[in-house]
């Protein structure tokens, strides 16, 4: 193979990879060399130095060396093998649940063995289980000469296999050999102190010895940081070429609505905060330019994002344009049709409902009146963006709970409404508040909007954590406070993100909470019932036919009834931060008091104790995202990846923070030293996924 073209090259021109290997790692990215080069270790095992066994410790992974002195077979339930080994400083136990004959054979008395495990206490002492073993007489030529890497895998891919690979293109990355292009220009790297890429990448993939596993682990090294701003700056440079492009289109421009909104407004029977103001302001200025509107509406939560959603949809349906609203639940979208209709039918404004769960005659009628105009403001879930529905004249796109939704399913909502080069104007919100370095990469194509002001009278829930044993006198409570003609939401949680189960777990609690508070009426609502079925049940609740409802997180966002004021989150120490402040935030819209009682059970792990207390502190949402990134990762924060999230490879987001504040600056030095770089940086990590960050 030319040695010029190797990193070029299809990642089965390698020895050992052929074209089934190379389809399995294409799930995973790979398809080049070059690609391969890039696929870093999660973490990494130290099998560099043998360890006495005289001076393990229960939890490490070590790698150790012994004879046999004891083999034998052991029938409890199950038959498992079992050896001893001694290497005069002390003694392992090796214990083998699933065996065959040629381990049997293997194993005997005498025989050195060099093993790799976790150690853990057994029933005689330590001890390993399913260890990697080699024999051999001396153990010690097992020894790695740097730290074992550790990477992602794929089905019928193996870590062997993988290293095997990598070694025959890192030479590549040293001395005269060199090929791999160093696109940071010398000035980026020597101010902000960042070594090249190639030993960038030769450290990571083989570390040296003298190199602390402990720095490798916590991802502190110099390399680490080099790989972590490269990153960095491509997802800020393709950020800003998406901006830049989507300034070129063309969008419809909304003509000027005052009176309207004028009327709409003395209509609410409420008063818009200055900051609602400001943002319907900044929409309107937005949608009567010819560029298409690209903003994000933060807010904590209970500050009116929802309402000021609608200014910005009355601004299109009065310059003649059909506004698509999705939400990312059917609970959630519903809330929205019961309020948009409730704000638009007075102004004879034609407001539609779509879910996958709309069948028949009703389908047809309304997917009939999207495609003739007569639908003029369309609320749904993913049914919005199928093949079967066509929009007459899509001006403007709202989406709610945007990060919930995979990248590819917001495009394909977006280009229904791009006609030639037309696009229509975007509107995002958020209920979570998004911690400021988030929102720095994640959407730094977007204008933002802040609503950091709640509406008057709102008042802080008072919040208290109280473990599982107290639970009698959480019904006592309930029970006193419905005698007071007030209601109270029971909110079930369950680990498992699994419909099925969080739905049994409510039924369940449903039937223990009637024998426990007789006479009290109470409903139950999740994920799995009819659509009318739940729009029922949460007129009933509204309209106080209902005391207490129980639910699952299903209600986090979009129910909204003031006289409920009391919230029961049962398992509360397996949410994050984020969420339970989602949940906690149904209460307190009322003129009186609220409350939220975290339930947990004991005993609390240091993060999950940390979690209540921070939330008990406080009530500001912006506060609890900073807090919830620092204790969960940004992967948690911003929910479950979907299909064309830009995943960070390196950079992590709760250690690189420094990093991030110092992008901007990186940035302009590029663009003013080396702006011919630019593209080759976006390549190299993020090739296929720019088209995405237009959404």
């Amino acid at each position: 193979m030319d040695a010029v073209d190797i990193l070029k090259q299809p990642v089965e021109s390698l020895v050992g990879i052929g074209v089934q290997i190379a389809k399995r790692l294409n799930k995973i990215g790979i398809f080049s060399c070059h690609d391969l080069l890039f696929h870093l270790p999660v973490r990494y095992e130290d099998r560099t130095r043998l360890h006495a066994l005289g001076a393990l410790e229960e939890g490490l992974s070590v790698l150790v060396g012994g004879s046999i002195i004891v083999t034998d077979i052991i029938v409890r339930r199950r038959s498992m093998l079992v050896c001893r080994i001694s290497d005069g400083t002390g003694f392992l136990t090796l214990r083998f649940f699933h065996f065959s004959a040629q381990q049997q054979q293997q194993l005997i008395i005498g025989k050195q063995l060099s093993c790799f495990g976790e150690v853990r206490m057994g029933f005689d002492g330590l001890e390993m289980v399913h260890p990697e073993y080699r024999v051999a007489r001396d153990p010690t030529i097992l020894i790695e000469p740097c730290l074992t890497p550790i990477y992602p895998l794929t089905e019928g891919v193996s870590q062997s296999l993988l290293r095997k690979a990598l070694k025959q293109i890192l030479p590549f990355c040293e001395g005269s050999n060199l090929l791999l292009q160093e696109w940071l220009p010398v000035v980026v790297r020597k101010n902000f102190m960042l070594p090249t890429l190639a030993a960038s990448l030769k450290t990571l993939h083989a570390p040296n010895p003298a190199v602390a596993s402990v720095s490798m682990r916590t991802r502190v090294l110099p390399e680490f940081r080099r790989l972590a701003a490269e990153e960095l700056l491509a997802h800020h440079f393709a950020r800003i070429q998406a901006r830049n492009k989507a300034r070129l289109a063309t969008a419809p421009v909304f003509s000027d609505h005052t009176e309207m909104s004028m009327a709409f407004t003395q209509a609410l029977g409420f008063s818009l905060t200055s900051a609602q103001q400001r943002v319907i302001k900044e929409i309107t200025d937005d949608c009567m330019n010819e560029s298409p509107m690209m903003r994000l509406i933060q807010g904590d939560v209970g500050c009116g994002k929802t309402i000021v959603s609608a200014f910005a949809a009355l601004g299109a349906v009065s310059s003649g344009y059909q506004v698509g609203i999705m939400a990312p639940t059917e609970l959630l979208a519903e809330q929205h049709f019961s309020n948009f209709k409730q704000w638009f039918e007075p102004y004879d404004i034609q407001v539609d409902f779509l879910s996958g769960k709309i069948k028949g005659q009703r389908r047809i009628a309304n997917l009939t009146a999207i495609k003739g105009g007569d639908s003029q403001i369309i609320i749904g879930t993913h049914a919005l963006f199928q093949t079967s529905v066509e929009f007459n004249r899509l001006g403007l796109v709202i989406i709610d709970e945007q990060h919930r939704f995979g990248v590819n399913q917001r495009l394909v909502l977006k280009n229904k409404g791009q006609v030639g080069d037309l696009k229509p104007h975007q509107l995002m919100m958020s209920a979570t508040p998004i911690p400021r370095t988030l929102a720095m990469l994640r959407y730094s194509d977007l204008d933002i909007s802040v609503i950091d002001e709640l509406p008057p009278g709102r008042k802080a829930v008072i919040t208290r954590a109280l473990p599982a044993q107290k639970r009698a006198q959480i019904i006592a409570r309930i029970m006193d406070w419905v005698s007071h003609r007030k209601q109270a939401y029971w909110v079930c949680t369950l680990i498992e993100e699994s419909d099925i189960l969080q739905c049994e777990a409510a039924e369940k609690t449903l039937a223990t909470l009637i024998t426990l508070l007789p006479g009290i009426k109470i409903g139950l609502v999740h994920g799995r019932l009819k659509t009318a079925d739940k729009m029922q049940i949460m007129a009933d609740f509204k309209q106080h036919k209902i005391d207490l409802l129980v639910a699952t997180t299903v209600i986090e966002v979009g129910v909204d009834v003031p006289n409920a004021g009391l919230m029961v989150i049962e398992n509360s120490e397996r949410l994050g931060l984020s969420q339970l402040h989602q949940l906690r935030g149904r209460v307190g819209r009322g003129k009186d008091e609220s409350f939220c009682l975290l339930m947990y059970q004991s005993p609390l792990s240091r993060v999950a104790r940390e979690r209540l207390t921070i939330l008990r502190e406080t009530n500001d949402g912006f506060l609890l995202a900073e807090k919830d990134l620092e204790l969960r990762g940004a992967g948690d924060v911003l929910g479950t990846r979907q299909t064309g999230e830009m995943a960070f490879k390196v950079a992590d987001l709760s250690l690189h923070q420094d990093l991030i504040d110092q992008v901007p600056a990186m940035a302009e030095m590029i663009n003013k030293e080396a702006p011919e770089v630019i593209q080759p940086i976006i390549d190299r990590w993020f090739s296929a996924l720019v088209h995405y960050v237009e959404v």
